[in-house]
């Protein structure tokens, strides 16, 4: 593909004017009309999926920032509109562009129709919320940055409170609250950045002159802070993660995909861009303590994901463990974790997406969410079973499953920085098998509900397009776990930038001294 082309703008511009499209579509009464946006939707979204992967095979590994657009936007304040791509950004905007698709044609059903509410609305703020995700992933200046953040909460808190289930206005609220707090503190180092630019001379907002700039310990790391913490509320950690729970349980299963899957990555991808980008310093004056809230997050969200009744606040605070393992591993500053983090947050992605999606399908067919009133779906129901089985053992990280691979380098990214932060965190290991085995078990297993010839009809198998929305989810959590390399390739260069900017190496292999004497003697008897 040509660089000289738009193609990133291009890639924005896509779904946004698919997301306007479709609320200008006729409304009425008539299956058609309410089948059009759906396909509309889905249309667009496959050719944004398509543009992402020509961008993807023209990306060069070792080329660094790719496809860079910068134009003038608010001079004033030194503010461009900046979009650019590389590796970190092309894992997330593949994730993105893949997960939106699939989510419309699991969705293609369970919205619209008997129950009133509207397609067009459905498909097209997924679409807008689409468009303002991948402007968070490409953009290359902060205040840019900050302003589709932000833009990306108005779709999420309609997708959250217009088409959940009953109380999900309620969590709605929750949601934005929370992250309406975040975005006004990230503004307050928005600004931070800003006085020390224009300190320095003429005001920058772009992330390479900020980069450079030389700032003082005591204000970059009250901007770090300030960074640190939106993001934290965003991904979530603990001890601002109480919305994950509330949203993912009443939030219709592909809008829980693309919260948790897709813009609660902007935290975990932020705290790489930003905070280890442009606050190196202050970045490892602060690890200590991440790592433990990490390592909180970590086994917190494990034991709340057991002791949890409802299967999809269960998937829910499953993630919270989960970005603790990313946190982790970005913040132990070594390759081995670094790699892994963003390897996690695709691997997550996926497995994660699964499990939404067949626990909707379930949910759909059974009435409840309630793990203590399902039981026995295996015999009427192989196929979302075993379905749901491999998402939840990609979940608790399977060996041949993608997300063993990216949590074993985030362990090991542990262990090197330290033994004791390595052996908490491989607690979560054994706790993920408790979660995921337990609530299968409850759910899949055991006596049908219904005796005699009826048991076959208490929950319908999945069909075609439910298995087609799925398959390639599964396709890639296999793919991905017995050959990573496509991935590693793409991510392995950022992270070694990304380190070395902020001023670390990985610590040498180090010898024992009685096996170091025992090379040297044999070495003097040849």
């Amino acid at each position: 593909m040509s660089s000289a082309a738009p193609w990133l703008s291009i890639l924005i511009l896509v779904p946004l004017v698919g997301a306007v499209a479709t609320a200008l579509l006729p409304r009425g009464a008539r299956r058609d009309v309410g089948t059009l946006p759906r396909v509309v939707g889905l249309v667009v979204s496959l050719a944004t999926l398509g543009l992402a992967v020509a961008l993807a095979l023209s990306f060069d590994v070792d080329g660094g920032l790719q496809f860079a657009e910068t134009h003038t936007w608010i001079g004033a304040i030194g503010a461009s509109y900046a979009v650019g791509l590389d590796g970190l950004g092309l894992v997330l905007l593949l994730l993105t562009t893949l997960l939106v698709p699939i989510v419309l044609m699991a969705s293609w059903d369970s919205v619209g129709g008997a129950d009133g509410r509207s397609p067009h609305a459905f498909v097209g703020w997924v679409l807008a919320l689409e468009a303002a995700a991948v402007a968070v992933f490409l953009a290359q200046d902060v205040f840019f940055f900050y302003v589709v953040f932000e833009a990306t909460l108005i779709p999420a808190y309609f997708l959250v409170g217009g088409f959940g289930r009953p109380g999900a206005a309620r969590a709605a609220v929750k949601f934005l609250v929370f992250q309406l707090v975040g975005g006004l503190i990230l503004l307050g180092g928005v600004i931070g950045l800003y006085v020390e630019s224009a300190a320095a001379g003429d005001p920058s907002y772009l992330i390479s002159d900020l980069a450079g700039l030389d700032i003082a310990t005591g204000p970059e790391r009250w901007i770090f802070l300030a960074f640190f913490v939106a993001f934290a509320i965003k991904a979530p950690l603990f001890p601002v993660h109480t919305w994950l729970a509330d949203t993912t349980e009443k939030a219709t299963p592909g809008t829980s995909v693309l919260l948790v899957c897709v813009l609660d990555k902007i935290g975990t991808y932020g705290m790489l861009r930003f905070c280890l980008g442009l606050f190196p310093e202050a970045s490892q004056w602060a690890t200590p303590v991440v790592v433990i809230i990490a390592l909180v997050s970590i086994v917190y969200g494990a034991l709340l994901a057991i002791g949890t009744d409802d299967l999809m606040r269960l998937i829910g605070l499953t993630s919270l463990s989960h970005f603790g393992f990313i946190v982790l591993g970005i913040f132990v500053l070594n390759t081995q974790g670094g790699t892994g983090s963003i390897l996690y947050m695709l691997n997550h992605g996926l497995a994660t997406a699964a499990l939404f999606l067949v626990g909707g399908y379930l949910v759909r067919r059974r009435g409840t969410s309630l793990i203590s009133e399902l039981g026995g779906v295996e015999k009427s129901a192989p196929v979302l079973a075993g379905l749901l089985l491999v998402a939840g053992l990609a979940t608790l990280g399977l060996p041949g499953l993608s997300t063993f691979v990216s949590e074993f380098l985030v362990l090991v990214g542990a262990f090197v920085y330290a033994p004791w932060a390595g052996v908490v965190a491989v607690t979560a290991i054994v706790l993920a098998a408790i979660y995921v085995l337990w609530a299968y078990q409850r759910t899949m297993t055991g006596p049908s509900p219904v005796a005699g010839a009826a048991a076959d009809a208490v929950t319908p198998d999945l069909g075609r397009r439910e298995i087609g929305a799925v398959a390639p989810l599964v396709l890639l959590m296999v793919l991905l776990g017995f050959y990573p390399m496509p991935a590693l390739d793409v991510v392995n260069p950022y992270v070694e930038d990304l380190l070395t900017n902020v001023g670390v190496v990985d610590d040498a292999p180090t010898v024992p001294a009685d096996a170091a004497d025992g090379a040297g003697s044999a070495e003097g008897t040849e």
